[in-house]
């Protein structure tokens, strides 16, 4: 969401885009975007209101993600990676694979115009990813939407973000021809109005640009996977439902699966990620974004170029990219994403979530955690993961963000000639809290990037324009110039590309720190004492527990084989339903392992710590010859506190 106010200083005639006298007159700056609608109740599809004059869409500057990234939400990421793995011999091969995932299909062409135009090289982009369900025979509408998710690739931050909407999220849904504009799931979307229908639903409902879309059909998923080997991935609980004893007509998908890390085929991918029967789509939701992680683990790590042909044809069989501004895909901005994403630093990888989703078989949302999670995801904090670990061990968090807002003075000057143009930007800093002046108009009215420039001698300046430059999105940063006499800290040229609005703030997610939620834990080692002849390794139990867990009753302790060693896996189930567990291995090079988020020695235990963001998902180490690990609910609800307190309770049986 775009901080776009309006108010405040006064326009000058002076030094504010009245122009030199060799400039030309230029409008004014362009409208702020209109109000989101209320969201309001509305009638089905087969009952709707007339048809409300097509709207058209605000550009939001803040361009996120790339092309490929989750086809089903996943199974681009294979592509994008094996992208990466590419680039040499088979690159006229690679050529003719992305000219055949080019857009094509008539819905999927008419989206595209809906599409913004792709950013210049380096630049923020992001793309809308529509996993759906398309049968033999099927058409177009009609068909179902299991997935809708945002992806943005930031390689200025080295950063790529997931926001995935729950299937059966309760929106406002803009409509198309024959189908006035409607409340209802998110998913009807497409069902009714096709690829374009979801497009244009989740940009008003974020406000967010999308430069990219990928649909992929969810038959190709299954296939993907077991031409890839198959896919190790941590299953939270047991999963089970062979439709016995329902009633006539009753049926939901069949599964089988028990808790722990272990290799999964095609089917059993994908009837974990799509399952829904006991549980809510929040927790499909996270599932599918933890197959996304699992499966770049896996590539990663035990990836063979002789694997890409079968891939590559179910993919170009399955999976359309469209790009926006009428420009068609090419290879090399495809390879560029996939080495982004190849060469990812570890805690970069951001999953993103809705909070305090109300409902369980229709889901509802405040407009106001939109707009945070819109503004999480937009901006990630790369540096959440440091200091929150800072804060669950006691250190003080550091930071490079440099100075707050209040302690930064900025001079702002206006390079695009745009009447009021400095006045604006100097105004919107000033709501963020800087201390801002008006520096009349720049050497000339040629910028077409705003450009930051920075005074080395000032403690922290070079950080605090970096933040600034952020919140225009795609401004550049440099070192004032000796003899640039710069009269504050900052100094902010406007160009041409700010439309009078910024990004979001950065905000500081960092948890505050609590006490463990634990209790002491006597009861598992007697679990799991009968077990420890089963493991060719020696068995760790927890001293302490979370405070509401207790050991599940389906398979709460259970041991079997994963790859060329033994597994034994403890799962609990919290107060409220919610289930974490406990793995242990002697395969040591399991792929959850590769690129920890940070390693820190705690106790003297060296400690692998893999983070979403702020939270903590897994807290892993090893000894003698096997590796052990703590992991967190699908929806991260134990505290960074509580999960290293579990892990270092770990001792020998």
């Amino acid at each position: 969401m775009r901080t776009s106010m309006k108010k405040g200083i006064a326009r000058t005639a002076n030094g504010n885009g009245a122009a030199p006298p060799e400039a030309p007159e230029v409008d004014a700056a362009a409208p702020p975007r209109p109000p989101q609608p209320p969201l309001r109740a509305g009638a089905p599809p087969s009952a709707r209101p007339p048809a409300a004059p097509e709207r058209s869409f605000y550009r939001v500057r803040r361009n996120p993600l790339r092309v490929l990234g989750k086809a089903l939400m996943w199974l681009v990421v294979a592509a994008l990676v094996a992208g990466g793995a590419l680039v040499g011999g088979v690159k006229l091969y690679f050529d003719y694979s992305v000219a055949a995932v080019r857009a094509h299909s008539p819905e999927v062409i008419d989206a595209q115009r809906e599409l913004d135009a792709a950013p210049e090289a380096g630049q923020p982009a992001t793309a809308i990813v529509i996993g759906y369900d398309r049968r033999a025979g099927e058409t177009g509408a009609g068909s179902r939407s299991d997935t809708v998710m945002l992806l943005r690739a930031d390689p200025k931050k080295d950063a790529v973000t997931l926001l995935s909407f729950p299937r059966d999220l309760i929106v406002d849904i803009p409509g198309c021809t024959g189908h006035p504009p409607w409340r209802g799931r998110i998913n009807e979307a497409y069902a009714y109005c096709g690829p374009r229908g979801t497009l244009t639903t989740v940009k008003e409902l974020t406000g967010v640009p999308i430069n990219y879309m990928i649909t992929v059909n969810f038959r190709a998923f299954r296939t993907i996977v077991d031409r890839l080997g198959g896919v190790y991935m941590d299953v939270d609980r047991r999963y089970f439902n062979d439709n016995e004893g329902l009633g006539f007509g009753q049926t939901y998908e069949e599964i089988d699966l028990k808790p722990g890390y272990q290799h999964l085929d095609g089917k059993d991918a994908l009837d974990f990620v799509r399952y829904r029967h006991t549980d809510s789509d929040l927790y499909r939701v996270v599932r599918q974004q933890e197959f996304v992680k699992s499966f770049k683990q896996q590539v990663s790590s035990n990836w063979s170029v002789f694997q890409l042909p079968g891939i590559v044809k179910t993919i170009t069989e399955n999976v359309e990219v469209a790009k926006g501004g009428k420009q068609a895909l090419d290879s090399d901005e495809v390879i560029s994403y996939a080495r982004l994403v190849y060469e990812l630093p570890a805690g970069n990888f951001q999953q993103v979530d809705l909070e305090n989703i109300a409902g369980f078989n229709e889901l509802t949302v405040s407009e106001s955690e939109i707009e945070a999670a819109t503004n999480r995801f937009l901006d990630p904090d790369v540096n959440a993961s440091e200091k929150a670990l800072d804060v669950a061990t006691g250190r003080k968090p550091k930071t490079d963000d440099g100075p707050p807002p209040s302690e930064v003075t900025v001079q702002v000057q206006n390079g695009n000639g745009v009447a009021g143009a400095a006045d604006e930007a100097a105004y919107l800093l000033g709501q963020i809290g800087y201390q801002t002046s008006n520096g009349g108009n720049a050497a000339s009215f040629d910028f077409f990037h705003s450009m930051v420039l920075y005074d080395p001698a000032a403690e922290g300046a070079e950080q605090a324009a970096r933040r600034v430059a952020d919140l225009f999105g795609d401004a550049e940063v440099e070192e004032a110039p000796a003899g640039a006499g710069l009269p504050a800290m900052l100094r902010v040229i406007v160009g041409e590309t700010f439309q009078g609005n910024l990004g979001p703030a950065p905000r500081d997610e960092t948890p505050e720190r609590q006490p463990p939620a634990v209790v002491d834990d006597a009861e598992s080692a007697g679990a799991v004492r009968p077990f420890r002849r089963k493991v060719d390794f020696p068995v760790m139990v927890p001293t302490v527990r979370e405070e509401t867990s207790s050991l599940s009753t389906e398979a709460g302790v259970r041991t079997y084989k994963v790859a060329d060693g033994t597994a034994l896996r403890l799962t609990y189930v919290t107060g409220s339903d919610e289930y974490w567990g406990i793995q242990q291995t002697s395969w040591t090079e399991a792929p959850i392992l590769n690129g920890p988020t940070i390693e820190r020695t705690i106790r003297g235990r060296r400690y692998k710590l893999y983070f979403s963001g702020p939270k903590l998902h897994i807290v892993a180490f090893e000894e003698n010859g096997a590796a052990y690990w703590v992991v967190n609910t699908l929806r991260n609800r134990l505290s960074n506190e509580t999960m290293l307190a579990i892990a270092r309770g770990l001792r020998p049986l």
